[in-house]
């Protein structure tokens, strides 16, 4: 089991010093050992989550790239992306750029979405949840043949098309993924990152679970997300470890909690 931090607010000071407060944030999970250290991807505060959409909310990979600047043991990455957010292709691009920089310790977190009226502000598309969950399927097959460095051939699914999965430099570890979301289990094809013709059909499976089977309890202490008034000095907040498996399967369990599940 691995204890983490999450995140997911950063209203304690004002703007100027908000480098300040990652900064120490950072050394203070590093010195309690912690494991994993996770921002949210979203673009705007989660209103659903009790607090004003015009809360500050820093871009999720730049934060995280300062962090990995600061830190040397703990693993990075965002709890989690929305599928929508980023075209695939680039997003792997990040995520394995990140791993690079961190040495190692980059986490692809990923799920199918939910914050329409952000995406509606910014004028990101934002389709039918079906749809979603086909390119989050598509997505996670894009980053791993992209994470395969014997595999940079092209990609032809319903949604995205990529006539290239160049990725260099690859990334040092073979980042993680961690499917992130609320409800009951599902289960999702994905790529063995073997290469095949844009037109097979051939699909391995994998298994995601959206159970809370390896989610841990983290207390939520940090500087940089202080209680509301009236609110209890720290708060649970769940986090979710990735975990990994031998084979062409990966089981995955997202964090029930609206918190931490774009």
């Amino acid at each position: 089991m691995r204890l983490g931090a999450h995140l997911m607010r950063f209203d304690s000071v004002p703007a100027p010093a908000l480098r300040q407060e990652l900064l120490d944030t950072a050394d203070a999970a590093e010195e309690a050992g912690l494991g994993w250290l996770s921002v949210m991807d979203h673009w705007f505060q989660m209103v659903r989550a009790g607090f004003p959409a015009s809360d500050p909310m820093l871009e999720a990979y730049t934060t995280l790239g300062f962090l990995a600047a600061r830190t040397e043991t703990v693993q990075l990455g965002a709890l989690v992306t929305g599928v929508t957010y980023r075209y695939p292709g680039l997003l792997a691009k990040t995520v394995a750029t990140l791993d690079v920089l961190a040495g190692g310790r980059g986490t692809l977190g990923i799920g199918a979405a939910w914050y329409g009226e952000e995406h509606a502000a910014l004028g990101v598309p934002f389709p039918p949840l079906k749809e979603r969950f086909e390119r989050l399927e598509e997505t996670v097959q894009i980053a791993r043949q992209m994470f395969d460095p014997e595999n940079d051939g092209p990609f032809d699914g319903a949604h995205y098309q990529l006539g290239e999965t160049l990725c260099s430099p690859q990334p040092l570890s073979k980042p993680e993924i961690m499917i992130g979301g609320p409800g009951r289990r599902r289960r999702c094809a994905s790529s063995r990152s073997t290469r095949t013709p844009a037109t097979s059909s051939a699909r391995p499976r994998t298994s995601c679970s959206t159970s809370s089977t390896c989610c841990t309890a983290t207390a939520r202490t940090s500087a940089a997300t202080p209680p509301r008034s009236g609110s209890p000095r720290s708060t649970a907040a769940r986090s979710c470890s990735p975990v990994t498996s031998t084979g062409s399967s990966r089981r995955c369990a997202g964090s029930p909690t609206s918190a931490s599940t774009p």
